[in-house]
């Protein structure tokens, strides 16, 4: 069983690669699933972006050093999040489902300080991936790069001995596999109909403007 303690003695490559089924972005419904279910947030609580009303939810199921994941929030994102996201029409959420030690570590620093942090940190790993979770040591390259976010030795150190933090962001990937059948990442929710596999901004919009009467 790997613990939280291995995370921090990495010293080789993460795992950077998802298992991606051949059909990207292809739409499979989800049998039996309970949309209300899947809007129940884990232990650590859901974080947002969006208003409640929207037409359309979106929930991302994402581990940080997934070169697909992170290929999404290079040149999808903002696309997304400045043409639905902020002007109210879709509601988002990023929930953890790390592959890896590596990956447990770095949601664990984007959720210790706070939910205004979130994001900042998660878009901040994601754009920098290859210079952290690519590297011979990732965990002193994690702690380098997150100093940007003003995330001290002394605080990054104790976000990684949070047992809280650990156990949610676990509770939050094995609710995923066991209850909404998550297996690849990324892999999304989109107002309950999941889609596998990285998507680009003409892709979700073939989902998105329907829904929106668009």
């Amino acid at each position: 069983m790997i613990t939280r303690r291995d995370a921090l003695k990495l010293t080789g490559l993460a795992v950077g690669a998802a298992v991606i089924l051949p059909k990207l972005g292809l739409p499979a419904l989800a049998q039996g699933l309970d949309a209300a279910a899947l809007m129940q947030p884990g232990p650590l609580g859901d974080v947002w972006l969006g208003p409640k009303d929207a037409k359309v939810t979106i929930i991302e199921y994402a581990s940080m050093t997934c070169s697909h994941c992170a290929a999404f929030h290079r040149t999808t994102w903002p696309a997304l999040k400045e043409r639905y996201i902020d002007t109210g029409k879709v509601r988002f959420t990023l929930r953890e489902f790390p592959l890896d030690p590596l990956a447990t570590a770095a949601f664990m620093l984007a959720r210790c300080d706070g939910d205004a942090k979130y994001y900042p940190i998660t878009d901040l790993l994601f754009d920098q991936q290859a210079a952290w979770a690519f590297q011979q040591k990732p965990v002193d390259a994690l702690e380098q790069m997150l100093r940007q976010a003003g995330i001290s030795k002394e605080k990054f150190e104790a976000c990684l001995k949070d047992q809280k933090l650990y156990d949610g962001v676990n509770a939050t990937k094995q609710r995923g596999l066991d209850t909404f059948k998550v297996d690849s990442t990324p892999t999304f929710f989109i107002n309950g109909e999941r889609y596998k596999g990285e998507m680009t901004i003409d892709g979700m919009e073939k989902v998105i403007k329907p829904i929106l009467g668009a």
